[in-house]
């Protein structure tokens, strides 16, 4: 800034320009009595120049998108199990599947990264859980109360706790963490008679589940969005939060007499299920976890200027994260939950992408799950439907592996 008697001016004064042009090894013309200048050229379009320079931007970056996917192989996939590298053409019917545990032990360097890079944590210390709660509905078959556990100071975490009415003393049950997308409460998981969500929190206590449905910060449009960028100027995201928040709620439904800590998973639709494949790789208390209307190939989405659903046609701004292009799309981060359990839950007529993006980035995991043996360890189911809970087969996937007997 260029003062004029020790008070700043502002930007583009006379006094900053002609500091600039001296520093530029010419002189400012000084004479203000001339007329401005004037661009002699002819057939001038600024406007058509404007275009073409925003176009040759967009076509590296959409370039760069592009490319992204063989970069993140390299970096991740490839330099993890090299036997990929090496694969030459055969044509024999079967080939052996590799050890699953150079792929495990080498993975943890990768959700380290993502912990920290792409997610981001708080490294504050979590205060006491200090549980409150109150009974808020009753049926027949199960009893539901609302609970508040402290996270940080002035941090909590809230959700709606289902508890079947069969349990018998000294049983513990497996447990299903079922997320609301945005925009959304708890209880319209359970019995607000939503479309999106079937009520498939009740229809899973009812088959004798134990059911958590969390609140997730992701409420108030804008509002979570601030909360947001500003987690962004010191290394973090909207998940940090989200992070510390389920960590805890991990904690307290394993301190219960009634649930099997080993035997909890996680069930998220839309935003829910964008956490799907950003929380449970993060954190191994889920046994397992469920992406429903959302798995998609997330680096095109980021950017996509040609489809109506891509990010830079709506209204989530906050969705790009630092470097993801590069490092981490959705199948990276599903590699992330190997060796345990995933599932994808995509409707055909979901517009949040195509059918195509979801089974070109799914096939990916698929692949990796079956080169280490584990192929009946994941599963897509596609339906006729659109933004929504199918809660079919996923239903069938939460007995396999929960291994809890479905109802006759």
């Amino acid at each position: 800034m260029i003062g004029r008697d020790d008070a700043p001016v502002g930007p583009l004064s006379t006094e900053a320009l002609a500091d600039f042009a001296t520093r530029l090894g010419f002189r400012l013309a000084t004479d203000t009595r001339a007329a401005p200048p004037t661009d002699a050229r002819r057939h001038v379009d600024p406007l058509a120049r404007h275009l073409r320079a925003a176009r040759e931007i967009e076509r590296h970056v959409q370039g760069l998108v592009r490319a992204a996917e063989q970069v993140r192989d390299r970096a991740f996939l490839h330099a993890v199990l090299p036997e990929l590298t090496a694969l030459r053409w055969n044509t024999e019917k079967t080939r052996p599947t590799l050890p699953p545990e150079p792929f495990i032990e080498g993975a943890k360097a990768y959700r380290e990264r993502f912990r920290q890079d792409g997610v981001g944590v708080f490294d504050a210390p979590y205060v006491p859980l200090n549980p409150r709660s109150r009974k808020i509905a009753e049926t027949a078959r199960w009893t539901a109360w609302d609970v508040v556990l402290d996270v940080w100071p002035d941090v909590f975490a809230w959700g709606v706790l289902v508890v079947p009415k069969d349990i018998p003393a000294g049983e513990r049950r497996p447990v299903v963490v079922v997320q609301h997308g945005r925009n959304g409460v708890p209880r319209d998981t359970i019995d607000r008679q939503q479309t999106a969500y079937n009520d498939v929190g009740a229809a899973l206590a009812e088959r004798g589940f134990v059911v958590f449905a969390p609140h997730n910060l992701y409420r108030g449009e804008d509002r979570y969005r601030w909360l947001d960028r500003k987690a962004n100027t010191i290394r973090a995201t909207l998940f940090s939060f989200i992070l510390g928040q389920h960590d805890r709620i991990l904690d307290w439904l394993g301190s219960l007499p009634f649930v099997d800590a080993e035997r909890i998973a996680f069930y998220g639709l839309s935003y829910g299920g964008e956490t799907a494949v950003r929380i449970p790789p993060l954190l191994d208390k889920y046994a397992l976890s469920i992406c429903s209307g959302d798995f998609n190939q997330w680096t095109r989405k980021v950017a996509a200027t040609d489809e109506p659903w891509g990010f830079m046609r709506t209204i989530e701004w906050e969705m790009p994260y630092w470097n993801w292009g590069h490092t981490f799309d959705y199948a990276e981060m599903a590699y992330l939950m190997v060796p345990r359990p995933f599932m994808v839950e995509r409707g055909h007529l979901d517009l949040v992408g195509r059918d195509q993006w979801v089974a070109h980035e799914y096939a990916k995991v698929r692949f990796l799950y079956a080169q280490l043996g584990m192929a009946d360890r994941t599963e897509i189911e596609f339906f006729q439907g659109g933004h929504s809970f199918n809660a079919q087969g996923t239903f069938a996937f939460l007995h396999k592996h929960l291994r809890w007997p479905p109802p006759r």
